[in-house]
């Protein structure tokens, strides 16, 4: 028995997307010329960027390409991680948090964002940005674009405005599980695919079958995913505390 969430299991997923014939693009990419059987790998860089260099050495070696998103935080940014997915041929984009600690203030928030946006851009060249959810804040970071345009900054893309979900479906591990909408605030989108993924070896099943959409985002948090015994118990035991805390605050939202 193999467990969920491992590398093993994600080089599996990998290479069941490439048997099935999926193109792979990352976000910049398919937002300049979309391919019609493809899939968007996102990863969000939370914390432990070494396990996000593990994927994109992995991704790499299969010829494929995928978005990786960092913090401006240090347990995000380790900036010889950063630069060595960027040499790998993949993209860096800014997962922008800056209403948070702005405590919704959109003037601090957006200085914060141009500053970040800037520290990145010495390291990377940054067109598309992707929110960082904040779970337990009451500040939602995508509030910031009511006040401003981020068009204005040379972004071309932000996946929660600039993808169409009713063509492209959108599967993410938030929570440690697929698509769970107990453990997810705010990482959802609208969208018409009622698919249920109940572990990622079903969802290996059901890209085998042909049972999933032609578009595809899958949408990663790397430091979910480990082969080592140790941190894969400590990763399980936390996600399932932070679970119970989201599971409370969803259903709180939906009364």
């Amino acid at each position: 028995m193999m467990f969920d969430f491992t590398i093993a299991r994600y080089r599996e997923m990998l290479e069941a997307l490439i048997s099935a014939g999926f193109e792979f693009q990352t976000f910049r990419e398919y937002l300049n010329a979309p391919q019609q059987k493809v899939v968007i790998l996102r990863h969000d860089v939370d914390k432990k960027p070494g396990n996000s260099l593990c994927f994109a050495e992995i991704e790499h070696e299969k010829g494929l390409k995928a978005s990786y998103y960092f913090r401006i935080v240090p347990e995000s940014l380790h900036v010889d991680r950063l630069l060595a997915i960027k040499k790998l041929g993949h993209e860096i984009g800014y997962h922008y948090e800056d209403m948070d600690p702005a405590k919704g203030d959109p003037e601090k928030a957006i200085r914060s964002f141009e500053q970040n946006l800037e520290k990145l851009r010495k390291m990377a060249p940054i067109d598309t940005i992707c929110m960082h959810g904040s779970p337990l804040s009451k500040y939602d970071n995508k509030d910031l674009w009511k006040h401003y345009d981020y068009r204005k900054y040379g972004i071309i893309g932000e996946p929660y405005f600039d993808i169409d979900y009713y063509k492209l479906f959108y599967i993410t591990d938030t929570g440690r599980k697929w698509n769970n909408r107990d453990a997810s605030i705010r990482d959802k989108v609208e969208s018409p695919f009622e698919i249920e993924v109940k572990s990622t070896e079903h969802f290996i099943e059901l890209i085998k079958q042909g049972a999933m959409p032609k578009q595809m985002m899958i949408n990663t948090h790397p430091q979910r995913w480990n082969d080592e015994l140790v941190p894969w118990v400590v990763e399980l035991v936390g996600q399932n505390v932070k679970n119970s805390i989201k599971g409370m605050l969803a259903r709180r939202s939906r009364r």
